[in-house]
């Protein structure tokens, strides 16, 4: 076991393990630590705690130190910047005629250098301007071109739910989605309502994906034959997340279909009535990935 502390460098930023050194720390401490980039302040996500060593990426980083007022001065100073560079970089865009959508920027916590993330359709030769910038911050610069999910993690907004989007507020990670999930769940293919405001599938189409595939596995399919307490039929309906069947018994073709709970038949294996694929397997499960 091996001991560690969690630190967030974003309100909704992935959290990293850190070697704590020793030393204990609370959530929402600030905290200085040694990155790939440099030293970043970060507040602590996850305090002290143990964690199997083979899942960690060895060697773990360093808390260099609990962040004192002036770390996290800087810290907000860096935040401040922000605006002012955002307005600079876009004229500079503007005036070089680049076809590039800025989202963000970032300073290093030592300024040593800016980060600006951007999005575009395809490649885009920025060079002249990270001169052109070089020029005007006296500083090294970077610029990132992100995905369309990572952007609206980054400007946040109002999902079609009603509530602030789940990547802005608390998932760390994309987990990849696809169409076969939707049509698993039962929901409309429309574009437009499984789709959220950056254009692809909607994250929480996974939030539930286990549950339905168990439920998947466990209720008899729309034609199948199964047997019941008042004999042998044929299911014409299924509500999965009720466990509802309706079922069309033999014994009187002619009569309503009759309600079942999943739990009171018993699927049969004889080869009558073969059971249809439902259209969710044969359609593609390519996935989409940030």
């Amino acid at each position: 076991m091996a001991q560690i502390v969690g630190v967030r460098f974003k309100n909704t930023g992935k959290v990293y393990y850190f070697d704590p050194q020793d030393r204990t720390f609370e959530k929402g401490d600030f905290v200085v630590v040694e990155t790939s980039r440099g030293n970043e302040c970060g507040e602590v996500a996850i305090p002290n705690r143990e964690v199997e060593e083979s899942t960690l990426h060895k060697p773990l980083k360093r808390v260099v130190r609990p962040a004192d007022a002036v770390d996290i001065k800087r810290a907000q100073e860096n935040e401040a910047k922000k605006q002012q560079a955002m307005k600079t970089c876009q004229q500079r865009i503007d005036a070089h005629k680049l076809d590039m959508k800025l989202v963000d920027v970032e300073y290093a916590f030592d300024n040593s250098k800016i980060l600006f993330y951007f999005t575009a359709e395809g490649r885009v030769d920025f060079r002249d301007l990270v001169k052109d910038l070089a020029s005007v911050f006296r500083m090294r610069i970077e610029l990132r071109q992100i995905g369309v999910r990572d952007e609206a993690k980054m400007l946040g907004g109002l999902g079609i739910c009603g509530r602030p989007f789940c990547c802005a507020q608390f998932l760390s990670d994309f987990q990849p989605v696809s169409i076969k999930m939707a049509k698993e769940q039962g929901l409309s293919l429309n574009p437009t309502k499984i789709s959220g405001s950056c254009g692809r599938l909607m994250c929480c189409l996974k939030y539930e994906q286990d549950a339905y595939e168990h439920l998947i596995k466990t209720t008899p399919r729309q034609g199948a034959a199964v047997n019941t307490k008042e004999g042998r039929g044929v299911v014409q309906e299924v509500s999965l997340l009720t466990g509802m069947l309706k079922v069309r018994l033999d014994k009187n073709p002619d009569a309503p279909p009759t309600a079942f709970h999943r739990d009171d038949v018993r699927p049969l294996r004889d080869g009558r009535n073969k059971p249809q694929k439902p259209a969710a397997e044969e359609a593609s499960a390519d996935e989409e990935t940030t």
